[in-house]
């Protein structure tokens, strides 16, 4: 047996003294034996005493066989000790009823030493094997739990990296350009306000459900990354762009993918996955529905649904920041202009999303 039962607790309860002791001889050396007269007397011992099995008479004077069990069953400290039954008639229906309130097996009397010795036998390997069967799935239960608890450390570990990455990067780009202000942490608002809004309505897209928001709001961050390598006369100019000096801003977009691209080799995959939305926002944010933005020159749902919340929120902020070459325009203002390019500049279903919620961007 596995789990250790060769000094088992077995009780024999039976009226007849005869057959207990011949019980107890049978029985001596698999363990402890008690011998009980009565059901009434078992319980009392029960309180003692926890069998690892019990025979049991069916046919006592004062509580029966049967009403022990549903008794022994209804218990919670004994509702899963086997009880094998002794009976002096071949009587099916008690048979039947004895096994249907959980009897594991049945003994005629008079009782066969060897016989009563090998059921006994059979039900504590039975029992054992099931001890043994619970002490490993506890085993595996706080293995599991210890496992769990390791992956949390180790994720937490990941994720104090992805912001230390996050929180280095972006303040070297704002430091670059301080003309923005805090147009990242503005923007990440304005983003999360925007994607909780699209998540809540019936007609959301199914990919976005399917979205990690934690990563894709702190991915966010990175979209502007590509302006590290914008010359400061372009970057910091207080006016306007030449044609020319245009083009060289808009090659910020190509250059924050080749960046994250770098960052992400020197990274392990499952250190990097949350720089994949990253990308795809530095990438696409200045893209436009009708195909006239840069530096992909895509349309409509060819731009990543990332890229596309992403544009609006930008936008936004660059119509409500002041620059040195331009007043900051009121939220209204703003408001109108977004919702007047719902087709040329932004996906229209976005826009839609947008007229909902565009009070709270006014908020933060």
């Amino acid at each position: 047996m596995g789990h250790n039962l060769n000094q088992a607790k077995i009780m024999v309860v039976d009226d007849s003294v005869t057959n207990l002791k011949l019980a107890k001889s049978a029985l001596a050396d698999r363990g402890e034996v008690f011998t009980v007269p009565s059901a009434q007397r078992m319980f009392e011992l029960l309180e003692e005493v926890k069998p690892h099995l019990i025979v049991l008479d069916i046919n006592m004077p004062g509580m029966s066989g049967l009403e022990a069990i549903r008794s022994l069953k209804a218990r919670e400290s004994t509702k899963e000790v086997p009880v094998i039954f002794l009976t002096a008639n071949a009587d099916v229906g008690s048979e039947i009823e004895g096994l249907r309130l959980g009897a594991v097996d049945y003994l005629y009397k008079p009782i066969e030493p060897t016989l009563l010795k090998q059921r006994v036998d059979i039900h504590l390997t039975i029992l054992s094997q099931r001890l043994d069967l619970e002490r490993k799935g506890e085993e595996l239960r706080l293995f599991n739990e210890n496992l769990k608890r390791l992956v949390v450390e180790e994720t937490n570990k990941v994720v104090r990296l992805q912001a230390s990455v996050l929180d280095t990067v972006v303040d070297l780009v704002e430091s670059r350009d301080a003309t923005t202000g805090d147009h990242v942490a503005r923007t990440l608002k304005w983003m999360e306000t925007l994607v909780f809004a699209l998540l809540a309505r019936a007609d959301c897209p199914t990919e976005a459900h399917s979205w990690n928001l934690t990563l894709l709001l702190q991915s966010s961050r990175l979209h502007d990354v590509g302006k590290i390598t914008i010359p400061d006369a372009i970057l910091k100019k207080p006016g306007p762009l030449t044609p020319e000096e245009f083009e060289i801003m808009k090659s910020h977009a190509n250059s924050g993918a080749e960046i994250i691209d770098k960052i992400a080799q020197n990274l392990p995959p499952s250190e990097a996955s949350y720089l994949v939305d990253a990308r795809v926002m530095a990438l696409t944010h200045h893209e436009r529905w009708d195909g006239q933005g840069y530096p992909l020159a895509l349309s409509g749902e060819q731009i990543p649904l990332k890229g596309r919340v992403m544009a609006i929120t930008d936008v936004y902020d660059a119509l409500t920041s002041f620059r040195p070459y331009k007043k900051a325009l009121s939220h209204e203002k703003a408001s109108e202009i977004i919702i007047s390019e719902s087709g040329t500049h932004f996906d229209p279903a976005l826009v839609e999303v947008f007229k909902d919620i565009n009070h709270k961007f006014a908020q933060v």
